[in-house]
């Protein structure tokens, strides 16, 4: 029997197309455009640079939040709307459903990624922002297995939303937690202190590096594709452990 990823993907790819999410984007785009050049105006030096840099984060910051919330809102909808068991009285694995839906967000994540891109371009180089644009898919396709698990898991939106937001910003902020952790100013030997340190190393080596995907710098000051092999590598381990985790939650579920 043929399976059913492809057109599980195409579906949900529609679907984004149906809602609209691209002409969201696009405005998205325009208005972070016309951001971008009055804060331009105002800076006395660099402009270029301090362009770029806006441009990336608030790039990054939207496709992270419209993709995630996307996914959830949809999956969502299909389960009340009964799509989900309509799809499982078909003779196939659940875990078709699963990567046929990761497929199509991670589309979703392509397409958006890649407006986000040529708009980089006129701000920074083409290496540069091929690579940061390689590096936000991958951070998009953690986020996205992520958003799925906790849905899965919790079955609602507002607790997997900010589940996710809450991941994705503490990954993000990790290498600066762990830097003030090791502040000399906050080195008093107590307790509580080493306590709260060893808290913080434990819960880095269950996160991913979040903070080495996608970085603004690259946009500044050129290129490093030394630096897309450890991301690559982050982006299987965790996209491997995050999806036999949705799997284990998708197959006890009860229809």
């Amino acid at each position: 029997m043929p399976t059913l990823i492809p057109p599980i993907a195409a579906y949900t790819f529609l679907e984004a197309m149906r809602n609209r999410l691209f002409v969201l984007t696009l405005g998205g785009m325009l208005c972070l455009l016309g951001l971008t050049a009055f804060i331009g105006d105002l800076a006395v030096t660099e402009q270029r640079q301090i362009q770029a840099s806006i441009v990336g984060a608030g790039i990054r910051l939207f496709a992270v939040c419209t993709v995630c919330l996307f996914v959830i809102t949809s999956t969502v909808r299909e389960f009340n709307d009964k799509g989900f068991e309509l799809i499982l009285s078909l003779p196939v694995p659940r875990s078709s459903y699963f990567f046929g839906k990761c497929a199509g967000f991670l589309l979703l994540a392509l397409v958006i990624s890649a407006a986000g891109a040529l708009l980089l371009l006129l701000y920074s180089e083409p290496g540069a922002v091929l690579l940061w644009y390689v590096s936000l898919v991958c951070e998009l396709l953690i986020l996205v297995i992520l958003s799925l698990l906790c849905l899965f898991t919790f079955g609602n939106i507002t607790v997997a939303y900010m589940l996710v937001l809450a991941f994705y910003l503490l990954s993000r902020s990790m290498e600066t937690i762990q830097l003030v952790s090791m502040s000399p100013i906050l080195e008093s030997h107590s307790l509580s202190q080493e306590f709260m340190y060893g808290m913080v190393q434990v819960i880095a080596l269950f996160l991913p590096e979040l903070h080495r995907f996608a970085r603004s710098e690259w946009l500044i000051h050129g290129s490093d594709w030394a630096v897309l092999p450890p991301i690559l590598m982050q982006t299987v381990i965790y996209a491997a452990l995050l999806s036999a985790a949705a799997l284990f939650d998708l197959y006890r579920k009860e229809l």
